[in-house]
C-alpha cells in the first residue's frame, strides 16, 4: 500500500467527491481524518473504513477549524496530506447576490483553505513527502453565468495553491488543486432540480444542460476526481506542484 499509515486529513469528507476521496486513500493504507459540519454522514462514511476518525467542524470559523485538527493529531498523530474539499456553489443572477451570499461562499471555498492550510503547516512541512491537494473546479479557470461567487472563490482557492507551491518549492512540501467539471454529486443534483422547478423541463433535459459543457456529454464521476486527487497525494508525484488539473472530459484544455 502506497500510503501505509499516512494521516490525511479530508475536509467536506461525509459525502460526494469528499467520500470518494476517503476511499481511494484508505484503499492505499492511509488513516483518516474527516472534517465537515453534518456529524451524520461523517460517520456514515468513516463506519465503512477501516482508520477513519470523524472530527465534525465548521470550516469557516477558525477556532472550529483550529480544535478539529487538534483532534486530527490525537487521534492519527501528525497530518502529512490535507485534501480541502468542502465546498458550496449558490446560484443567483449577480444582480441579485446578496453580500451575505458572497461572504458565504467565499468563507467556506476560500477562508477555509486558509484555515486549515495554517493549522495543517507546520506537519507538512515536518513530512517526508506533504501534501496540500484543494479540490477547485473548472469555475476556478473560466467563468459560468450566475455563480460569480462560486467561480470568484474557485479562482481563488487555484490562486492560493499556487501560492504555496512557490513558496515552498525548496521543499518536499506540494500543493495543487483538482478541477472536476460537472460531477455526479447532490450539488449536481439540487442544480438540476432547480433548472427543473425554474423551466419545468424534465430531468432529462435539465440535467443536459449541464452535461453539454463537456464534450463527452456526461457527469464527472467521483471516483474519477478521487483518483486524480490520489496520484497527487502519492511521493511519485513530487515533481507535480502549483499545478490546476483538469478532471473535465476536455472541458477545459
Amino acid at each position: 500500500m502506497r500510503l501505509q499509515d499516512v494521516h490525511a486529513v479530508i475536509t467536506g469528507g461525509g459525502s460526494g467527491i469528499g467520500a470518494a476521496i476517503a476511499r481511494a486513500l484508505a484503499a492505499e493504507g492511509a488513516r483518516l481524518t474527516l472534517i465537515g459540519r453534518r456529524r451524520d454522514a461523517l460517520e456514515a462514511t468513516a463506519a465503512s473504513l477501516p482508520h477513519a476518525h470523524v472530527a465534525p467542524a465548521d470550516v469557516a470559523d477558525r477556532a472550529a477549524v483550529e480544535a478539529a485538527f487538534d483532534s486530527a493529531r490525537s487521534a492519527h498523530g501528525p497530518i502529512s496530506i490535507l485534501v480541502n474539499n468542502a465546498g458550496i456553489a449558490p446560484s443567483a443572477p449577480f444582480a441579485r447576490v446578496t453580500a451575505e451570499a458572497w461572504r458565504g461562499a467565499m468563507a467556506i471555498n476560500l477562508d477555509a483553505l486558509f484555515h486549515c492550510c495554517q493549522a495543517a503547516l507546520p506537519d507538512l512541512l515536518a513530512a517526508p513527502a506533504g501534501r496540500i491537494v484543494t479540490v477547485a473546479s473548472t469555475a476556478g479557470v473560466k467563468g459560468y453565468a450566475y455563480t460569480a461567487p462560486y467561480v470568484a472563490s474557485k479562482h481563488g482557492a487555484i490562486g492560493l495553491m499556487r501560492a504555496l507551491a512557490t513558496e515552498y518549492a525548496a521543499t518536499p512540501l506540494t500543493a495543487n488543486a483538482v478541477c472536476p467539471g460537472f460531477t455526479d454529486t447532490d450539488i449536481v443534483g439540487r442544480a438540476v432540480a432547480n433548472i427543473r422547478a425554474k423551466t419545468g423541463r424534465s430531468e432529462t433535459e435539465a440535467l443536459a444542460e449541464l452535461t453539454r459543457f463537456n464534450p463527452q456529454r456526461r457527469l464527472i464521476d467521483p471516483v474519477e476526481v478521487a483518483e486524480a486527487v490520489l496520484w497527487l497525494c502519492l511521493p511519485a508525484s513530487r515533481s507535480v506542484t502549483g499545478q490546476a488539473v483538469m478532471v473535465a472530459g476536455g472541458e477545459v484544455m
